[in-house]
């Protein structure tokens, strides 16, 4: 038996030895590279093997469908080129990727050169209601006109993907955004997208009722979250983070801007969109010369509301601007509660409200602190710290997921896996 057993082991182990002996390194994957220009009038499939590069503005048609696989990587053509794909009325976006491989939107330029703005973005236009008379394009040019009836409308899904480098201006004052939505309705899912270094805005909804959830912006150069044209989703778990060398020079830098509409009227829908469990680290010491404004900038007609927050990083934490805002804020439909704030709450219009003292109505159970009293990491994603007074005190919203916590993390780092917080230097 035991010369058997020795027999044996000799044989495995020179199988073991032979196999060892034949291993190679695995081989880096080629893959092949396709530009993408015009109309994508059928139903289409971008694959993960393919590097796709957007030349000009490539429109998906209506009734046509463009499923894109895990881990494709679709860049923005040359900033001359204004690379933008748009998701027209009636057409869908499938792009589910995973935490293990997201779908990555990028600039074309090789790692170290890139620039917000590099190429135009990702815009989806949907069939829910916004607030203006006509039927409006997107801005900047593109022919993409949104809006309708249906505010259950279905423009697909939007899932594990990061949008960076975009943003590039159309038109004077005329910017895509990283990720524009214009009357997505509620049927459309928005889940674990950030957007980095953008050219404009980070996201920005013009009407809709899509209710997004995790959330990014991230170094973008103007606003973070931008709301107009009525607007009445719901937004939960929303993180932002500025760049104190990265703003918008001709205006200022916000994490929220909303609007009912450029002129402030009353026109219906009002943008009564809600935000819950959100994060905004504004530049906290921005260098000389950048033009940040406020972390919530509530004008224009807006009844934003806004729960289980942290906002810190500007002087102004929330403007309430004009007496219409203002107005609502009095009556219970513009509302900030279990929201932690460093900095000033303000107003600027002339009626007698008061802002402060608003805020710091005891039912509302906000408070402002210093940055120090928040115990908030240091770098992204700015975790609370153990024992962070962010980690209690929050309280169920209806409409959103029940949270005991304020800010967009309690026990989970939603963000790994899939964020990336240098995309600079990322070979695509």
């Amino acid at each position: 038996m035991k010369n058997l057993s020795k027999l044996l082991f000799g044989f495995l182990a020179i199988i073991a030895f032979s196999c060892d002996d034949d291993k190679t390194e695995p081989q880096p994957v080629t893959k092949t590279e396709q530009e993408l220009k015009g109309s994508i009038t059928t139903n289409t499939t971008l694959k993960a093997s393919t590097v796709y590069t957007l030349s000009g503005f490539v429109y998906v048609e209506d009734g046509a469908t463009l499923t894109i696989e895990p881990g494709t990587i679709i860049k923005g053509g040359p900033k001359a080129s204004k690379g933008t794909l748009i998701i027209k009325r009636g057409a869908k976006i499938m792009a589910e990727g995973t935490k293990e491989k997201p779908i990555v939107f990028t600039s074309s330029q090789p790692k170290g050169s890139r620039a917000p703005g590099d190429w135009g973005g990702l815009v989806i236009t949907g069939k829910a209601r916004h607030n203006q008379a006509s039927d409006p394009v997107i801005e900047g040019g593109p022919d993409a006109r949104y809006g309708g009836t249906n505010d259950d409308d279905n423009s697909g899904v939007l899932k594990y993907v990061r949008i960076e480098f975009a943003g590039v201006a159309l038109e004077q004052d005329k910017e895509l955004n990283g990720l524009t939505m214009g009357s997505v309705g509620s049927g459309t899912q928005i889940d674990y997208v950030q957007v980095s270094y953008g050219g404009d805005d980070a996201f920005e909804w013009f009407g809709g009722t899509v209710s997004p959830k995790h959330l990014i912006a991230y170094k973008t150069t103007d606003d973070m979250f931008d709301t107009d044209f009525g607007f009445t989703g719901k937004v939960q778990y929303a993180l932002g983070i500025s760049d104190p060398n990265l703003s918008d020079l001709a205006g200022a830098s916000n994490g929220f801007e909303s609007d009912n509409d450029a002129a402030g009227s009353t026109n219906q829908p009002l943008t009564t969109a809600a935000f819950s469990n959100v994060t905004l680290v504004g530049p906290i010491n921005p260098v000389a010369g950048q033009k940040f404004g406020q972390g919530a900038h509530l004008k224009k007609g807006t009844s934003l509301s806004i729960y289980n927050a942290v906002i810190t990083g500007w002087a102004k934490a929330i403007t309430i601007d004009g007496v219409s805002s203002e107005g609502y804020a009095k009556s219970g439909s513009l509302n900030i509660k279990n929201t932690v704030v460093v900095g000033t709450v303000s107003k600027t219009g002339t009626s007698e409200f008061d802002a402060n003292a608003w805020f710091t109505t005891a039912a509302f159970n906000n408070q402002t602190k210093t940055q120090t009293e928040l115990s908030l990491g240091t770098a992204a994603p700015f975790l609370p710290a153990s024992g962070s007074m962010l980690l209690t005190g929050g309280a169920n919203v209806p409409g959103f997921e029940n949270t005991n916590f304020r800010g967009a993390f309690g026990g989970t780092n939603w963000t790994e896996g899939w964020a990336n917080w240098d995309p600079q230097n990322t070979d695509y």
